[in-house]
């Protein structure tokens, strides 16, 4: 998720385990807590894009590091706040399930986590995008509130306590919001005889209204979308694969890691004699029909060394057409 979602997951754990005996301290270390697993995205930096990639939400969102650093964190903190009532095993605590939330949180979203780190299991439960305002709004305003009220108030820890609540029930509801869109994609290809071998599921940005299915259908993917405003059948927009473009550099080691990390769901395009491996798992950059440029692509250039892979940049402009087709979109076909 986001970084705001994850300072207010965090921040309210914070102040449920330690919220009583430190007041508004347990807020802000729990918001610490849950920003420090992002700290990943810091990699690249220091090595190659498909490295970084592999590292994020790896190593720093499983239960192993949670555990590790909780007692090393939380006596940092620990000796910051000396004087408070709280013991190491107090802000270890704290630390713990502050680190914890995070990738449990991330593991709802498409690009999923690697909570059992060091074994390559991937969680993605694919049901909420990585920016909800309708989970992260309600929650922050409960916590907003319970943070004005006196650390030892009964008030304060109802309304903490309904934040995580509320939260956590809408993220109950987005898996059974993905179970009913998933049967009318499902339906859909059955009554326009579409015969495929895989279908896989997400929400559109920012809106549980509104799900995108990537469906292999052999040489190519079909894309389509489904509101649960429409009154249409769904229309699915064909791309074909075109996987033999990459040649013999489909043996490349980053080639190869580059499909792992995409889970097969990749294309590949071609553009001025530029070689493009499209990561279909996060869906186009805007709803428009005909569109071409996904959310996730990456240059490929050989070179003596090997391919030389570069993420393409996004763009502010980018974001304008996607907002403004996935509003019209969400209002149904």
């Amino acid at each position: 998720m986001d970084s705001l979602t994850q300072i207010v997951l965090g921040a309210a754990v914070g102040e449920a385990v330690l919220g009583k005996k430190v007041g508004n301290k347990a807020m802000l270390y729990g918001a610490i807590a849950g920003t420090i697993p992002d700290l990943d995205v810091l990699a690249r930096n220091f090595v190659d894009t498909v490295t970084a990639t592999e590292w994020h939400r790896g190593f720093s969102h499983s239960i192993f590091f949670s555990v590790l650093f909780a007692p090393i964190f939380g006596w940092l903190v620990w000796k910051l706040n000396t004087k408070d009532i709280a013991t190491w095993k107090d802000w270890s605590w704290l630390m713990f399930w502050g680190l914890f939330t995070h990738p449990i949180l991330d593991a709802f979203t498409t690009w999923g986590t690697q909570l059992f780190w060091p074994l390559e299991i991937r969680l993605a439960f694919q049901n909420i995008f990585v920016i909800d305002p309708l989970y992260t709004l309600p929650f922050l305003v409960f916590l907003v509130l319970a943070m004005f009220q006196k650390r030892t108030s009964d008030r304060r820890r109802k309304l903490n306590r309904w934040g995580l609540v509320v939260s956590s029930s809408y993220l109950i509801l987005t898996l059974i919001l993905k179970g009913f869109a998933f049967q009318k994609f499902v339906s859909s290809l059955e009554n326009q005889n579409i015969t495929y071998s895989e279908i896989d599921i997400r929400p559109a940005p920012f809106s549980t209204l509104l799900w995108t299915a990537n469906v292999d259908v052999d040489d190519a993917y079909l894309i389509g979308n489904y509101s649960f405003f429409d009154t249409k059948p769904i229309h699915f927009e064909s791309y074909q694969k075109n996987q033999t473009l990459l040649g013999s550099l489909k043996d490349d080691d980053k080639i190869k890691r580059l499909i792992k990390i995409a889970e097969g769901w990749y294309t590949i395009s071609k553009e001025k004699d530029q070689l493009m491996f499209n990561d279909l798992r996060f869906g186009l950059l805007s709803l428009k029909q005909h569109e071409k440029q996904f959310a996730f692509s990456y240059q490929l250039t050989p070179t003596k060394n090997g391919v030389k892979v570069t993420e393409t940049p996004k763009k502010m402009s980018d974001a304008d057409g996607l907002f403004q087709s996935l509003w019209q979109r969400i209002l149904g076909n």
